[in-house]
Parts: C-alpha cells; structure tokens; sequence
C-alpha cells in the first residue's frame, strides 16, 4: 500500500455537513454582524478559498473563533441532522482492515467528530480537533512526527482549498474529493496527488 496513514477533513468529507452549514449561516451572519449568503452565489462562492469568502461576507479573520464556536455549538444542539456521506462508515472499516491508520484533523470539536462517527469512532487512532481555521500545517505535522513515518507514507484528504494548502505546507500528499464544501474542478486545478470522485473510490484507490 502507498500510505500507512491516512488523516481526514471532517466536514464535508467524512460528514455531509454542507446543508446544516447553509442553513444556519443566515444565523450565524445575523448574530456576529457579517452578510448573509444570497443562496444564488452559493456554487459560485464554493470556487472561493476561505480567506476570499471571508473578505465577501464581512468577517474579519479576528472574529472567525467567535463564529466557528457557535457554529460547533448549533451542531452540537442539532448533531443528529449531521449523517456521515453514504459509504464512508464500510470505507473507513475497510481501510482500517486493511492495516492503514486512520486519523481525523478538522477544525469541528472531537465531541461532535465522536458523535456522528459513532461507533466508528473507535477505528481512528488520532483526533486533532478544534484546530484553528488555517492551523492544520501544525497539526499534520504533528501527527507525521509522532507516527515516526516518512512523509511519503501519509495522506491527507479534505475537500477544502485550506486543507490543500495545509497538506501542500507540510510537504504531505493531498487527496481532493469530489462531495464536499469547495467545487471539485478548483481542487483538481491544485494539481492533488490524490483525486476520488466518489466515496467508493476511497477504497478502490487506496487499497
């Protein structure tokens, strides 16, 4: 096998959060004085990193933590609402099975990773939660370090230009998929080492 440790994003490429994220950003807008999202920009606005949407809606960067633990803590009032995507659960046991290591490094809080993963929890080895919005670098690096493995052994897979660019930092493959928050053709145009189309892919590629 190519990697002996695969690290995932977790909203919107282990979890389909995107929906739930939509309707409750009006809230969010509301409540921390930055634009609502004119739901026509939206496929648009997927082309965005997260800096220039940012910069679109009115955010500044300063008040980004503020925003981010509300948004954890409506998730976690409503967690229900929040499926893995279909096939990532046997995806995940396959891997596992297969003797990869598995870890999930996302900016969402273990406790709302840990409740939708269920009780495939159990099968990821490493939780880097709570993860400032461009920490990721720091945090890949970390898990390579303690893992003892050579760079080349792990990969990284999210769905967002952010974690592209966290992979790219800390000289650690990227996998883009094609289901999640940013549009498939901009991380494609990053030139990934890895590109799955569908979940199914995630098996099929990497075993």
């Amino acid at each position: 096998m190519k990697y002996r440790l695969i690290a995932f994003d977790f909203d919107g490429t282990l979890a389909d959060s995107f929906p739930f994220f939509i309707d409750v950003f009006g809230s969010l807008a509301d409540a921390h004085g930055f634009s609502r999202i004119d739901h026509a920009d939206i496929e648009r606005l997927r082309g965005y990193d997260a800096r220039a949407l940012m910069r679109h809606v009115g955010l500044p960067l300063w008040k980004f933590p503020q925003v981010g633990a509300h948004f954890k803590r409506l998730m976690a009032a409503d967690i229900g609402r929040i499926p893995l995507f279909d096939g990532i659960a046997p995806a995940l046991q396959q891997l596992s099975a297969a003797g990869i290591e598995l870890a999930v490094v996302s900016s969402n809080s273990a406790d709302n990773v840990r409740a939708v993963l269920g009780e495939d929890a159990a099968l990821i080895t490493h939780f880097e939660c709570g993860v400032d919005l461009f920490g990721k670098r720091h945090k890949l690096q970390q898990l390579l370090k303690r893992s003892a493995l050579p760079q080349q052994a792990m990969l990284y897979i999210g769905d967002e230009l952010r974690d592209h660019e966290a992979a790219r930092a800390s000289r650690i493959a990227f996998g883009a998929v094609a289901w999640g928050y940013s549009r498939f053709d901009v991380l494609q145009a990053q030139a990934p080492e890895e590109c799955f189309n569908s979940v199914g892919e995630l098996v099929t590629r990497l075993l």
